[in-house]
């Protein structure tokens, strides 16, 4: 993976971090704030459908490529538009710190 070229990069995505305050309810609420813009390449991965909470679900699961950014996890979001994918895991190609591999499951909304 380590010929990955710069122009590969075409889909600029947001990386976004959720942050919870209390709702004075026993609860919480979260709120998706921007951490940085990035370019990044997206390449779709795998997809799949089963029964959840008795209707029909799918997910479907992505590569997302980014230039290398310290503090990437799988506690984050990435955004394209109006697509939302929640990180999984998050791989730093060859362990050179020039790119990042996340796997990213994109949400049903």
């Amino acid at each position: 993976m380590t010929d990955k070229k710069i122009g590969e990069l075409r889909h600029r995505m947001r990386l976004e971090a959720v942050s919870r305050t209390s709702d004075g309810a026993g609860g919480a609420d979260e709120t998706w704030s921007l951490v940085a813009e990035l370019w990044a390449s997206l390449k779709p991965l795998s997809g799949e459908e089963g029964l959840e909470a008795d209707r029909v679900a799918g997910h479907v699961t992505h590569e997302v490529v980014v230039r290398y950014r310290p503090g990437v996890m799988p506690a984050m979001r990435l955004v394209l538009g109006a697509r939302v994918f929640d990180v999984r895991a998050v791989l730093d190609i060859d362990e050179r710190r020039r790119f990042l591999r996340c796997l990213v499951e994109e949400r049903d909304l």
